[in-house]
């Protein structure tokens, strides 16, 4: 089992949020379970416990926030997904 070394893999200083679904209920079609997107900052959904979400193709859908749980990631991975786009 590989153990990082504290301090050695620097997490989200590029401020993009990523989360994983956990959910999918109705929205079956549109999100996958155990799928990572990326979040769109929108502070106005954030307070209405909805979450910005990107997809594939760039474009942006709300969705409530309970259907996914945030994930940091190592700078490398980070940046790699960003640069994919």
């Amino acid at each position: 089992m590989f153990i990082p070394e504290p301090g050695r893999y620097p997490v989200q200083p590029m401020n993009h949020l990523f989360v994983i679904c956990i959910e999918n209920k109705v929205f079956y079609a549109s999100l996958e379970k155990r799928k990572l997107y990326e979040v769109a900052s929108d502070k106005d959904a954030e307070s209405k416990g909805m979450l910005r979400i990107k997809d594939e193709s760039g474009e942006d859908y709300l969705y409530p926030k309970e259907l996914f749980i945030e994930v940091n990631l190592p700078t490398s991975a980070e940046k790699a997904l960003i640069e994919a786009v």
